[in-house]
């Protein structure tokens, strides 16, 4: 329902109704947890149910709490674990210590002989065509079991690592659980990236077997990926086979196996039981100053964590659907896939996100009946700008949920949907990272949506913001920290025996607790506002702003389509801080819109935040996975290389780069009067 605005006092967007926080699975698992595992009693009286202080006891009582989710969710262990968290400290915490499980097997249970829901969909595929094709349970099973036995048939042990260069289909899907299933390491790239990018990642791990898709098709048009595959095969010398992936349906080259041989319907899936911290895949940071990290994840703390976040955090079970706009190259993809763990489908979209429109987003959650649609805050935007209706135009009557991810939800964002896509959804923007493969804080079923900020810290996430000596803050601007362990927490960065550069990622501004690296605020009423990167902070005259800031206000401007803002502190003291627009339609940089951008920063943010120069570029560089790419762009302005300021191979543009380039050499060997803007 929505509370009208009191001019008293500010509201809340959105509150659940009682109906719905009882039936969330959230206030389910409350009183199971109260009754067995020793967390507070729900709280009748609070319309949340007490949620601050199961969260209290979620972080303070790490084991009881994660023994409740694994208990919980029946979590099944080959062989028992001896205790729950052996070493507390961080980095370096032990989970389930014994214990042995597999994550494929929990991901089909659903398919198992016998099960009422073998026969309905397991995975929703939707090309741009938009008319989703259904993947049964038992047909996922059957296929994840006959390619499981194939891998085995290759010499594929546990620890040898499985890659994946594939879009967003089935066959990516299966290819990560009969990995999973044998006890591999898989590890993917989506097909728009280039083979060097690609080798960047791949190389670091030396997979012995790669799935290879012949190409694939975006906004309306066919990309051949046969010569990328070629350069693939001919760097990775570590390969022992190539599956080929017909999906332009060309034949498989000389020397590669056949996916349709290898996935065809046989035996029941076997599982091999790893110990709970065994490697499952391998993640990689957008790698846009170097190489990429290669972030090693464990097959347990995986599956707990997406338990805890897909099952009570997104309210996600038997008969929801969950579509989330993603890549392979994403981390938001292998939480897509974490869907089936609760019976979740897992609606998979291959294709551009505005292709034949803008909204064609909505349309694939119409079709496929979505019960949580996840897209980026950049998606909710541009619809706001090209006028979409989806409340007035979609039947949206499936969807409980619209998330975002990505980068901050605006407060003009979380408005728009509210009004554009209907009253009644519970929007929920989210924030973690690829580096933990979840989310810090975002979505709580049972508590109140407030523009602009996420919902809360997350169960089992000891969320802070530290000032710079260590002290946690409220209400003020803080580095985003996590001062517990949580189990997706990466097991170790591959190729870095003794730990250091994982150390030194995470651990080295604050020794014992994860520094993440974003700006953020905890409010007194316990929501969480993400301002951006602490690594690209804006500082004019000791006062700090997160660059997201910057855009939410001046996006908001109908002739600004995109921009990315940076400060450069120069020689001698200088700091100049520009600020980048892309121009939307036939808008013009004139004096009068650079007045009205000043004057909108000036009034709603801060003046010590106006741009030095409002400079109009061709376009703003992205990573892969499409964040604005501030300090690349930064170091080239301070005179550094670009070969050395960004690895081009994790950027969506480079042209863009190199025109950045340009701009800073230019501004180099010009005056400030010369080149002012």
């Amino acid at each position: 329902m929505y509370d009208a605005p009191n001019a008293a006092e500010p509201q809340p967007l959105w509150r659940p109704d009682p109906g719905r926080v009882a039936e969330a699975r959230l206030t389910r698992f409350h009183a199971f947890a109260a009754g067995r595992h020793g967390a507070p009693a729900p709280l009748p009286a609070d319309p949340a149910g007490g949620y601050a202080a199961l969260h209290h006891w979620s972080v303070t009582e790490l084991g009881a709490f994660w023994e409740a989710v694994a208990d919980w969710f029946d979590v099944r262990f080959a062989t028992p674990y001896s205790s729950v968290l052996t070493d507390p400290a961080l980095p370096g915490a032990r989970w389930f210590a014994g214990a042995t499980l597999n994550y494929a097997e929990h991901a089909l249970r659903a398919g198992e002989p016998g099960s009422p829901r073998a026969q309905e969909p397991a995975l929703l595929r939707v090309d741009e065509e938009h008319r989703p094709e259904a993947v049964t349970w038992s047909a996922l099973r059957a296929r994840v079991g006959s390619l499981a036995a194939a891998l085995r048939d290759m010499g594929v042990r546990p620890g040898d690592r499985v890659s994946g260069y594939l879009p967003n289909v089935p066959e990516a899907v299966v290819a990560l659980l009969a990995s999973a299933a044998v006890g591999a390491v898989w590890t993917s790239c989506a097909p728009d990236f280039g083979a060097r990018s690609v080798l960047d990642r791949f190389q670091q791990v030396e997979p012995v077997v790669l799935f290879a898709a012949d190409g694939y098709r975006y906004a309306g048009r066919v990309h051949d990926r046969t010569g990328a595959v070629a350069e693939l095969r001919a760097g990775l010398p570590s390969l022992r086979a190539v599956v080929h992936v017909p999906l332009l349906g060309t034949a498989a080259p000389r020397g590669a196996l056949e996916w349709d041989a290898l996935t065809a319907p046989g035996a029941e899936p076997e599982f091999t039981h790893v110990p709970f911290g065994h490697p499952l895949w391998v993640l990689y940071s957008s790698g846009t100053t170097g190489l990429p990290k290669a972030i090693v994840q464990s097959q347990g703390g995986i599956l707990l964590e997406h338990l805890k976040q897909l099952g009570l955090h997104c309210d996600l079970g038997p008969g929801d659907r969950m579509f989330w706009y993603t890549s392979t190259g994403w981390m938001m993809w292998n939480f897509l896939v974490s869907a089936l763990l609760t019976g979740t489908t897992a609606v998979l979209y291959d294709g551009s996100p505005g292709h034949p429109d803008t909204a064609a987003q909505w349309r694939v959650a119409e079709r496929s009946r979505a019960t949580l649609f996840g897209t980026s805050a950049a998606y909710v935007m541009a619809c706001a700008k090209a006028d979409v209706h989806p409340g007035r135009d979609f039947d949206l009557s499936a969807t409980r949920c619209v998330a975002t991810t990505g980068s901050p939800l605006p407060p003009d964002g979380f408005r728009w949907l509210h009004e554009e896509a209907g009253a009644g959804l519970w929007i929920a923007s989210v924030s973690g990272g690829t580096d933990v493969c979840s989310c810090f804080a975002g979505a709580v079923p049972t508590l109140p949506v407030w523009a602009g900020e996420l919902q809360a810290p997350c169960l089992g996430t000891d969320l802070r913001a530290f000032g710079p000596d260590g002290r946690s803050l409220v209400d003020e601007v803080g580095e985003l920290v996590v001062t517990t362990p949580m189990p997706s927490m990466p097991v170790g960065f591959w190729n870095d025996p003794d730990g250091s550069r994982y150390r030194e990622s995470y651990f080295s501004m604050f020794p014992g607790v994860w520094r993440h690296g974003d700006w953020t605020t905890v409010t007194s009423r316990g929501t969480v506002v993400i301002h951006g990167r602490s690594d690209s902070t804006l500082n004019r005259q000791g006062v700090r702003m997160g660059s997201a800031d910057i855009y939410e206000v001046v996006e908001r401007l109908p002739e600004i389509a995109e921009s990315l803002v940076i400060g450069v502190e120069e020689p001698g003291g200088g700091y100049w801080m520009p600020l980048f627009v892309r121009l939307a339609g036939d808008a013009v940089l004139d004096e009068a819109l650079r007045e009205r951008v000043r004057r909108t920063i000036r009034e709603a943010l801060s003046p010590r935040h106006v741009p030095d120069d409002i400079v109009e570029v061709p376009g703003v560089p992205h990573t892969l996975t499409g964040k604005r790419l501030e300090v690349p762009v930064k170091r080239l302005f301070q005179g550094v290389p670009l070969e050395r300021a960004a690895n081009t191979g994790s950027v969506d543009d480079p042209d863009l780069l190199r025109y950045f380039e340009r701009m800073a050499h230019e501004r180099a060997t010009v005056s400030d009067d010369d080149y002012s803007g």
